[in-house]
């Protein structure tokens, strides 16, 4: 081993230059007095006896300060590897503790050049999804993750879903079970997923259409882009497709803690002449104080299924008729409703 690698190899035991020059001058002395280690290693008399009292504290040598002149002995490296390694066996349990208490975090963004990537990183997402899926994707690739798509909605995950670059009816047997609500659009657009407003993937057409390309995606995992992601997908995208299929509404009772699931839900239950009684968990828009609203759902705005009514894309609200009047409902960030909701559970009303 060369020089240049020992010492490198002495640094990362916390040793300086200089320490690192001192202690080698002593192993080729093995014991001496200051002054010949301050001639040999180009530092004063003064410096080595304070390098010396650290080294000795570190186990790398042993200052004999009962003689006159004092003299520095190296210790036999044996000795001194030996103490290392009990040094870094004993912070190994202390490290290993600290490590598994945090959580490693998903890369924010990843780049992806491939079609088999992007679809793999879909099916990935679609199935740790919890609570919304977003998603666009050509119908070419939809058999490759319909199943995934089927059992987010199995799981009671509500599913929006745009079929671009096709021209597809209600009883095509692509869209059966597939999502909650189903659009298709004649033209290509952009493979757009995001899952539980935190994560997702943004892919060119291209990408998806042709296997050589040089265009790339997106994979994602940020909380303050996916929101965005889904604001435009509600309201540059869904509303240009046009409306193929509809699931049934959920049996009940049922509790969700996505307000846009619990929108549709109650929509589809008025417009089959059955509203809905709700009981919500939340806060009020204007004072920010808990409260619990309990009534029947007499309207919704939303912009998921047709006919739409939300006044802009992300509005999705309920309207929830109390013993003490109407009140306005609606989902994280509201500020237009009264109430902001946290969780609801929706029933049947018995009255």
């Amino acid at each position: 081993m060369d020089d240049r690698t020992l010492t490198d190899l002495l640094r990362r035991f916390g040793l300086s230059d200089k320490e690192v020059d001192t202690y080698l001058s002593l192993l080729e002395h093995g014991e001496a007095k200051a002054s010949t280690v301050a001639d040999a290693a180009g530092v004063s008399k003064r410096y080595v006896y304070s390098v010396s009292e650290s080294l000795e504290e570190r186990g790398f040598v042993e200052v004999n300060d009962h003689v006159v002149p004092t003299t520095i002995r190296a210790n036999p490296p044996e000795e001194v590897i030996e103490r290392l390694r009990s040094d870094v066996d004993a912070m190994r349990p202390g490290l290993a503790e600290r490590y598994s208490r945090v959580e490693r975090q998903a890369e924010q963004f990843e780049v992806i050049k491939s079609r088999v990537t992007v679809l793999k990183r879909v099916r990935s997402l679609l199935e740790d999804a919890d609570s919304e899926v977003t998603l666009s994707l050509t119908a070419g690739q939809v058999p490759e993750v319909s199943e995934a798509l089927a059992d987010a909605v199995d799981r009671g995950v509500l599913v929006l879903l745009v079929v671009s670059d096709a021209d597809l009816d209600a009883d095509d047997p692509t869209l059966s079970g597939v999502a909650n609500v189903v659009r298709t659009w004649g033209e290509a657009m952009p493979t757009l997923l995001t899952v539980d407003s935190a994560a997702g993937v943004v892919a060119p057409p291209e990408l998806l259409r042709r296997s050589t390309t040089d265009r790339q995606a997106i994979a994602f995992a940020q909380e303050q882009l996916a929101p965005v992601i889904v604001g435009s997908f509600l309201g540059n995208y869904w509303p240009a497709a046009t409306e193929a299929r509809v699931a049934d509404s959920a049996p009940l009772p049922a509790e969700y803690t996505n307000f846009r699931h619990t929108v549709l839900q109650a929509t589809l239950r008025l417009r089959a002449g059955d509203p809905p009684r709700v009981t919500i968990a939340g806060r009020r828009t204007d004072d920010d104080e808990p409260v619990d609203i309990v009534g029947r759902v007499v309207e919704t705005r939303q912009g998921m299924v047709e006919p739409t009514n939300n006044e802009f894309p992300v509005e999705h609200s309920l309207v929830v008729e109390t013993d003490d009047g109407e009140v306005t409902v609606g989902g994280q960030g509201a500020f237009v409703e009264d109430v902001e909701a946290d969780l609801v559970r929706i029933e049947p009303d018995d009255e």
